[in-house]
Parts: structure tokens; C-alpha cells; sequence
């Protein structure tokens, strides 16, 4: 298995050289695009607060705002695709409708990339992170310091729906790692289930892994990012948003504890 298409959505500000160089750092070792696709934000979110069939001074001026930054953004989101280096990347510009083209290329992307900041519901993109994730249900990379290919990754593991997800397509990402190490926290979850089950079934795909069992109990999201540090993971694998998403962010929840502590990268899938 390998990955062919690497999406970073671009805002077309100070964080996409950043978010370019983690693509091309993971990109790299299986010789994938990187397709950069700048975002900006879409005049279509006007429309409902203009009113029907009447366009005054104030929205116009609202508009042809909104116009010059999208094209400033673009220019700026080029320079940055221009100069990052990676022979194999591809730059796409969006118009609107934004959300419509950027599902379309999340969809016909391998694994989508954004910065931290993004996941942690902070600048432009931050919808789009949620969307990307909850909605359009894309694998996706949230990329931080050390990421890599070819590094140790510890994979989540508590037998349900969302992390047999993420375990399943983060198949060619384990297939590189160094490492693979599955991390089970059964004492902190309301299932049963046995880590030695995935352990075969990455085996089966010639992915070797060994288990690590967390015998503490409490907060299960800070178990295993105090685990993935003992094993100096780089990239920790991760089903997201397995409770309702609004829920999920009133109340928390494992998914909003990972995105909002500093620990390795994450990958997440809904």
C-alpha cells in the first residue's frame, strides 16, 4: 500500500511554508504529490446577512474586500507552493463555492495535512479542519515538530468503530515506521477487547507491531499520550470524534484532549 496524494489546505498566511514542509517531509518517502490548496475564505458566506435582491454600500464594500484578500492570500499560498522546494507539488486555488472544491480534493486525497493551529480551532482553517475530519470523514495528519515517515508510530487501540478506522488507513504509514507499537489502555475504557487481535491483523499485512499495555486508570487520552512519550513516538494513530462532534467539544472528550496538548503528530480518522 503507499500514498500518492498528499493534500495541504493553505490559508495563504505565515503558516504555509510550515504546513508545506511537513507535507513534503512525509510526501517524500513515498514519492507522493503534494497538492497545495489554498482556501480562502468564501464570498458565498456573505449571502445570507445581505438580504434578497438588495445590495448596499456596506456589503459591496464587504465583498470587494473580501475579494482583494482572497487574491492577496492566493499570491501569497503560490510564493509559498514556489519555494518549498518539493519537485512533486501541485498548486490548486479555490473559488467559490470554497467548501464544495475543498471536499472534492480532500476526496481524491490520500490523507489531508493541516498545522496544529488549525486543529486546535484557532485561524482560517480551523473550520475546515473540523469539516475535513467529522464530515468528510478524511484521514488527516496533524502535523507537529518531528514529524516523519519512517519514525515510531503508536497506534490507539480500544477495539471501536473510529480507532479500527484509523488503524486500517494508516496501513502505509506503518509500513514505513521504524517502529510500530499498539498502545491499550483497557482499564480506562468501557470495552473489552484483545490489542493482540490488531497485532495479527497488522501481521497479516506485514506490518510488525508489539503491545504495550496501560494498566493505570484516568483520563484515557492523557494515558496514552504519556505512553506514546515513554516510546518517543512521532506520528500517534487515533480514531477521532467518537462521541457526537458537538458533544465532543463542550465537554471535551479524547479527541479534544489530543489535538490541545503538545505531544507527537497525530493521525486521525472519523
Amino acid at each position: 500500500m503507499s500514498w500518492a496524494r498528499i493534500m495541504a489546505p493553505l490559508a495563504g498566511g505565515t503558516h504555509d511554508a510550515q504546513v508545506l514542509d511537513y507535507a513534503a517531509t512525509l510526501a517524500a518517502p513515498f514519492g507522493a504529490e503534494v497538492a497545495a490548496v489554498h482556501a480562502p475564505a468564501d464570498i458565498a458566506d456573505l449571502m445570507p446577512w445581505m438580504g434578497e435582491g438588495f445590495m448596499g454600500g456596506v456589503q459591496i464594500t464587504a465583498m470587494d474586500s473580501l475579494r482583494e484578500a482572497a487574491a492577496e492570500g492566493e499570491r501569497a499560498a503560490r510564493a509559498a507552493c514556489a519555494a518549498c522546494g518539493y519537485a512533486k507539488t501541485t498548486f490548486v486555488g479555490l473559488e467559490t463555492p470554497v467548501w464544495a472544491g475543498l471536499s472534492m480534493e480532500g476526496r481524491l486525497s490520500d490523507v489531508v495535512l493541516f498545522d496544529t493551529e488549525a486543529a486546535r480551532g484557532r485561524g482560517p482553517l480551523a473550520e475546515a479542519f473540523q469539516q475535513m475530519v467529522a464530515d468528510e470523514q478524511r484521514p488527516t495528519i496533524v502535523a507537529r515538530p518531528g514529524l516523519r515517515a519512517d519514525g515510531v508510530v503508536a497506534v490507539a487501540w480500544d477495539g471501536g468503530k473510529e480507532a479500527s478506522r484509523a488503524a486500517r488507513t494508516a496501513l502505509p504509514l506503518l509500513e514505513k515506521a521504524s517502529r510500530v507499537v499498539i498502545l491499550a489502555a483497557p482499564a480506562a475504557s468501557s470495552r473489552s477487547f484483545d490489542p493482540d487481535h490488531l497485532k495479527a491483523f497488522f501481521a497479516a499485512r506485514n506490518v510488525a507491531a508489539e503491545v504495550m499495555l496501560i494498566n493505570e486508570t484516568g483520563d484515557a487520552a492523557q494515558l496514552l499520550l504519556d505512553a506514546a512519550g515513554k516510546v518517543s513516538a512521532n506520528v500517534l494513530v487515533a480514531g477521532a470524534f467518537g462521541h457526537p462532534r458537538l458533544q465532543e467539544y463542550i465537554f471535551g472528550g479524547t479527541t479534544r484532549t489530543l489535538l490541545n496538548n503538545d505531544g507527537p503528530s497525530l493521525f486521525l480518522s472519523h
